[in-house]
């Protein structure tokens, strides 16, 4: 539902985060049916799955975005992750094991990517932000719980001009972040989302397909075997 807004700004703009990936697609297709005008933003932070930039693309062409911005910010200088270092990735897990924080988490990745949309929301004098993050089917990351999007939306609120004149309120929309991978595939198909844009795998394939293996792949397809939805990205 769209909360009411308080203050000025552009009520019917949202800055969404785009990563190419299923989640972030669903997130943005409901900001489009909630009647916002869509700012993606979509973050090439030198991660390894590269081919997850150009989904970026395919999905904001398709979602009509009024704009889509791809900003650069090296996180290989810090490494620390088997997304941006030369770290293996985790493969054939179990999704009921996906408990602890592995190595695929980006240290502070969320926190870097939400403080660059509010950037870019009180620019333009937009007060609402999408990103499409899930706690319930997810593989450990800490940048992905409720108390912590919590958290930063207070921050957000006293951290920014527009928030401590008054002028905006700023709202952290997180759609999924209480769904099952299978709802999220059903959403998907409700809203219109063509998920054969989107990628999820960590580590592709020399033939360019997904590997079918990593967390990202599993809860994948842990996702769409429980919606009883096939894959158009599966072998």
């Amino acid at each position: 539902m769209k909360a009411k807004r308080e203050g000025g700004g552009n009520p019917g703009a949202a800055v969404v985060l785009l990563s190419g990936g299923m989640d972030s697609a669903v997130a943005g297709a409901w900001a489009r049916a909630e009647g916002y005008a869509i700012l993606a933003l979509t973050v090439d932070y030198g991660q390894r799955h590269r081919v997850e930039l150009e989904a970026a693309r395919r999905v904001a062409a398709a979602l009509g975005c009024r704009d889509h911005v791809v900003v650069q910010v090296d996180l290989r200088r810090f490494g620390g992750s088997a997304l941006t270092a030369d770290i293996p990735v985790p493969t054939g897990r179990n999704p009921h094991e996906m408990t602890d924080i592995p190595v695929t988490y980006v240290p502070a990745r969320n926190t870097v990517f939400l403080a660059l949309a509010l950037g870019w929301a009180e620019t333009l004098g937009a007060e609402d932000l999408f990103i499409g993050v899930n706690f319930l089917d997810y593989s450990g990351y800490p940048d992905c719980r409720p108390e912590y999007i919590e958290a930063f939306e207070r921050m957000a609120n006293l951290a920014t001009k527009a928030g401590v004149e008054g002028k905006s309120r700023f709202r952290i929309h997180t759609p999924l972040i209480r769904v099952t991978k299978a709802e999220i595939v059903r959403r998907a198909a409700e809203l219109g989302v063509d998920l054969s844009l989107t990628w999820s795998c960590y580590v592709p394939g020399p033939d360019g397909r997904p590997c079918g293996a990593c967390d990202s792949c599993i809860l994948r397809a842990k996702g769409f075997a429980e919606a009883g939805i096939p894959d158009p990205l599966a072998r």
